[in-house]
């Protein structure tokens, strides 16, 4: 489900996030086994209660889970990765957009991935490649846990 290439592997991660990252990533292997519309139910109730995670929460959240999980690097690793940093930044008080769609430009398939201030979070793909299909965002004030 993912770009048919291996992520790099961020260093120096704190000893104290790669432990809540490795909860995060098995937490996120039992989520992604869930159908869609049921990953999107308990996700839709995880959010609740936390304000939009900013680019770099999340974007610190994906290299900590990149740090410790190998799936999560390789090329079928974009749903677990996106769950558990998503997960993570549950942890950590914040909420991203978390999305799962398709590559709209050749090689076409299908992706999950997670956006923060309005932009992919280093997907490292131009403008218009990626188009979501479900996204969890993070609640709206006035949303009432909807």
């Amino acid at each position: 489900m993912t770009v048919p290439s291996a992520l790099r592997r961020p260093s120096k991660v704190p000893f104290g996030r790669r432990w809540a990252a490795r909860a995060a990533v098995l937490l996120a292997r039992v989520l992604a086994l869930l159908p869609p519309g049921r990953i999107r139910v308990v996700l839709g109730w995880l959010r609740r209660g936390t304000p939009p995670a900013t680019y770099d929460e999340a974007r610190l959240a994906r290299d900590a889970v990149l740090s410790v999980s190998l799936a999560c690097l390789g090329p079928r690793g974009c749903l677990p990765r996106s769950l558990a940093a998503a997960l993570l930044c549950r942890m950590w008080g914040a909420w991203p957009t978390w999305c799962v769609g398709v590559r709209a430009r050749p090689p076409f398939g299908a992706h999950a991935w997670l956006e923060a201030d309005g932009r992919p979070v280093d997907e490292n793909v131009p403008d218009g490649y990626l188009t979501a299909l479900i996204t969890v965002p993070p609640l709206r004030e006035g949303d009432g846990g909807r």
